[in-house]
């Protein structure tokens, strides 16, 4: 299984930054990933950052180009898909 490539923010001092110099507020930065504003704030402020949220985090913010490459390596990572079952067998 391919590593996840690094992810854009490593901090919450980053994200933080980052959502300011975008001149966003924290409604208009976390809502499109359906995180709410408090927990966004948390977030900002030292709340631990769970990996699916530093995730979309990159998906939605990171240059098209490292978005596209962390979606590739996501995408490789899919369970094999398992044989259909026989007609007629119960399973």
């Amino acid at each position: 299984m391919e590593k996840l490539p690094k992810l854009m923010f490593s901090s919450s001092t980053e994200i933080r930054a980052f959502r300011k110099k975008q001149g966003m507020n924290q409604l208009e930065f976390w809502a499109p990933l359906g995180i709410t504003q408090s927990a966004g704030s948390r977030y900002e402020t030292g709340r631990n950052i769970p990996a699916p949220v530093r995730i979309l985090l990159h998906l939605a913010y990171a240059p098209d180009d490292r978005a596209q490459r962390l979606s590739a390596v996501l995408r490789s990572w899919k369970a094999p898909k398992l044989p259909k079952a026989a007609p007629g067998s119960s399973s």
